[in-house]
C-alpha cells in the first residue's frame, strides 16, 4: 500500500529556518519527501551530523543537477525523480517554500491534479521578465536585452538612472544601478555570456512587500510589510530589515495592486510574495518582482511573532486542500540585518543586555546545522543569529547570501519595535579582524 506524501521542491536551507512545514506534515500522519538541488547535498550532510534536526523527520531526500541561473534545466530530473517515487507515495500535496524550484513545484502540483498556484503564476512568478510583459500597468519602463543583443541593444530611450537585473537570479545578486547608457552598455559586457538581462527606469520611493494567502483563487489573507535596504547606507538594493505589519498611508494600495496582480496571473493555491516600490513622483505602486512560494529571511517568523500563528500551517493547508485562514497581525514584528565591513575576518559576536532578558548569547547557525532554534516567550528581543562561521572572509553585501548576523525583535507598536532595535544596536558587539591585519577589532 503506497504512503500518502508531500511533496517539498526547495533549497534544503529554507526548511532548517521554517521547520514547521516537516513537523507539521509528520503530525499529520503525512511523509514529508524533498526535492533539492545538487548543490546542497554538503548543507544535508552537515545538517544530519545534528541528531536533533529537522533532516532527520524528511523520509527521503532526492538531489537534482541544474543551474540556479537556469531553472528549467532542474525540470527533467525533478519529473524522472517524482514520477520514480509514485510507486511507493501517493502525493497528496505539493509545496515550493523556497525560490529554487519554483516552476517545478508548479508543475508537479499540475500533472498530480494536486493545489497549487497554476501554471501560469508559476511560470510568469520565476521570471522578470514575463512579470513585466504579463503586468504591464505595474511594470517601470524597460528592456529586455538577451545575450546575443548585448552590443546593439537600444539604451538611449529609457530615462536614467537605470537598473541592470539577471532575470534569472535571485537575492539581489547582479543587481546594478548605472548612470547613462555609455555605462550601462559596459556593465552589459561583464555579464555571463548565456544571461538575459533586464534594464529598467530606476523607481525612487519607499519599498515593500506584500504577503497573500489564496485558495481557490480567492485572497485569504492580505498583509503589507516595510523594507530597508542598502540603498539607504551605501547603494544597492539587498535587504537590511524587514517590519511588519505596515499600516502606513500606502497600505490601501499596496494591497488592492496585489489583488490585482494575483487575479491577472490566475493565482489559484499557495502563497504569493510581491516586493514592491511606491513611486515618489506620483504615488503609483510599481512591482519590482513576484514570486509563488513563501518569503524569506524571518519574515514567517515574523508573522508568528505578531499574529501567534504558524504561517508554515497555514500554507500547508492550501496545499492540502484543507480550508484555510489566517489572523491579521495584533503585534508588531522587525529583523534588521547588521552592516558590516568588506574584507574583514569575522571572529566573534557577543551581546551585552539587561540582566533580565531571555537573549543571553548569539545563535550560531553553523554549529546547528542551519536549523533556527525555539525563541523565546517573552517580547523584546527574540534572538540574534550568526548566518556565516567564525573566520568568514565578509564580503560587501551586494546580495543577501553576504550578510553574516541579524536580529528579530517584537512589541506593541512600531515606537517599541525602534526602542528595542535600538538597544539592541547598542549591545551587540561584532569582532572584526580587519583584513591583512592580525588585530581584532570590535564594532558595536
Amino acid at each position: 500500500m503506497r504512503r500518502r506524501a508531500v511533496v517539498f521542491l526547495t533549497g534544503f536551507g529554507v526548511l532548517g529556518r521554517n521547520h514547521d512545514y516537516i513537523t507539521d506534515t509528520r503530525r499529520r500522519g503525512l511523509v514529508p519527501l524533498l526535492v533539492t538541488p545538487e548543490s546542497f547535498r554538503e548543507s544535508v550532510a552537515a545538517a544530519r551530523a545534528h541528531p536533533g534536526h529537522v533532516v532527520h523527520r524528511i523520509e527521503e531526500i532526492r538531489f537534482v543537477t541544474g543551474r540556479l541561473d537556469s531553472p528549467e534545466s532542474f525540470t527533467g530530473e525533478v519529473a524522472a525523480v517524482v514520477s520514480a517515487w509514485e510507486r511507493d507515495y501517493e502525493f497528496v500535496g505539493v509545496c515550493a517554500v523556497g525560490e529554487v524550484l519554483v516552476e517545478q513545484a508548479g508543475l508537479v502540483a499540475d500533472r498530480y491534479g494536486l493545489p497549487g498556484p497554476g501554471l501560469r503564476a508559476s511560470r510568469v512568478c520565476r521570471s522578470k521578465v514575463l512579470q513585466r510583459w504579463y503586468l504591464p500597468q505595474y511594470a517601470p519602463g524597460h528592456q529586455v536585452v538577451p545575450p546575443g543583443a548585448r552590443a546593439v541593444a537600444r539604451l538611449d530611450g529609457l530615462r536614467y538612472p537605470v537598473v541592470v537585473k539577471p532575470v534569472s537570479r535571485h537575492s539581489s545578486s547582479g543587481v546594478v544601478e548605472v548612470a547613462d547608457p555609455a555605462a550601462c552598455r559596459e556593465l552589459l559586457a561583464g555579464y555571463p555570456a548565456h544571461e538575459t538581462l533586464l534594464v529598467e527606469e530606476r523607481v525612487s520611493g519607499p519599498e515593500f512587500s506584500v504577503e497573500a494567502l489564496v485558495q481557490n483563487g480567492e485572497v485569504v489573507f492580505a498583509s503589507a510589510t516595510a523594507k530597508r535596504t542598502t540603498e539607504s547606507t551605501g547603494g544597492g538594493f539587498t535587504e537590511l530589515g524587514h517590519s511588519l505589519p505596515y499600516h502606513g498611508e500606502h497600505e490601501k494600495v499596496l494591497i488592492s495592486a496585489t489583488h490585482d496582480l494575483l487575479q491577472a496571473l490566475d493565482f489559484r493555491d499557495g502563497m504569493a510574495h510581491a516586493e514592491w516600490r511606491v513611486a515618489h513622483d506620483d504615488g503609483r505602486p510599481v512591482l519590482m518582482e513576484v514570486a509563488a512560494r513563501t518569503p524569506g529571511d524571518a519574515l514567517l517568523l515574523l508573522y508568528r511573532l505578531a499574529t501567534g500563528r504558524s504561517m508554515e500551517e497555514a500554507v500547508l493547508r492550501i496545499s492540502l486542500g484543507e480550508p484555510a485562514d489566517y489572523p491579521l497581525p495584533r503585534r508588531s514584528a522587525r529583523q534588521v540585518y547588521v552592516e558590516h565591513p568588506a574584507g574583514a575576518v569575522l571572529r566573534d559576536v557577543t551581546y551585552d543586555g539587561p540582566a533580565d532578558e531571555p537573549v543571553r548569547q548569539p545563535v550560531w547557525l553553523a554549529d546547528a546545522g542551519g536549523q533556527w532554534p525555539q525563541l523565546p516567550a517573552a517580547s523584546g528581543l527574540r534572538a540574534v543569529f550568526v548566518l556565516v562561521g567564525r573566520g568568514t572572509t565578509l564580503r560587501a553585501i551586494g546580495s543577501s547570501d553576504d550578510r553574516a548576523v541579524t536580529f528579530v525583535v517584537d512589541g506593541a507598536d512600531e515606537a517599541e519595535l525602534d526602542a528595542h532595535e535600538a538597544a539592541v544596536t547598542a549591545g551587540l558587539h561584532v569582532g572584526y579582524q580587519p583584513a591583512g591585519s592580525p588585530e581584532a577589532v570590535g564594532a558595536p
